[in-house]
């Protein structure tokens, strides 16, 4: 229910969370240093094809490549479309590939990651905050909530609009009352997981 986390042994799996924590902000950061350029774009669009050849090098099958892509494909064509109107091509190109290359990373490290290990590596990086008042077990819990749920929100607007689709119901701002139904549920969910747990 909190996660999309799937028990595996690949190369992934086996990878400390610590270090696939290490390495998604370093990219995070790194991509925010890409230029929205027309030089940029083969790179971006090579960075997204890496990614997704990650899914399956990993040890998930196409099924759950196609999954992530289709939870991401109105961020896409939403944000792709608005740059392309206001700013141009190539920085359509290169931002929104920055924003699908960090998504599927950050489900990469949902599927391949527990929910209890992320909190482990979190923890210890936050360690050395606790003489400072930091209460690293929460900010862990936060974090690692955070990480986890940006593909289930994904898949909260799919299912939104689906239903809308269904019955034929203009897509537009209305959406937004369903999907926070749907999100505080699911909030209220794992919230009661947590108490049962002791966590709340």
């Amino acid at each position: 229910m909190i996660s999309l986390y799937r028990p595996g042994s690949g190369f992934l799996h086996r990878t400390p969370a610590g270090v696939k924590l290490a390495l998604l902000a370093a990219i995070a950061l790194g991509l925010s240093f890409v230029p929205a350029t027309p030089g940029a774009v083969l790179p971006i669009v090579g960075a997204v094809l890496t990614v997704s050849v990650l899914f399956l090098l990993a040890g998930f099958d196409v099924r759950a490549l196609g999954q992530a892509w289709w939870r991401l494909r109105w961020l896409i064509l939403l944000l792709g479309v608005a740059l392309v109107i206001f700013v141009s091509v190539p920085a359509a190109i290169v931002n929104t590939g920055r924003v699908v290359v960090l998504l599927l990373l950050a489900e990469l490290v949902t599927r391949s990651t527990s929910m209890s290990a992320l909190m482990a590596a979190i923890g210890r990086m936050l360690r050395p905050l606790r003489p400072l008042g930091v209460n690293a077990d929460a900010v862990a819990l936060i974090l690692s909530l955070t990480i986890t749920m940006v593909p289930v929100v994904g898949s909260f607007v799919n299912a939104v609009r689906e239903a809308q689709e269904a019955r034929g119901v203009r897509l537009g701002p209305r959406m937004a009352v369903p999907l926070l139904v749907r999100t505080l549920r699911h909030a209220d969910a794992v919230g009661e997981a947590l108490a049962a747990r002791g966590l709340g």
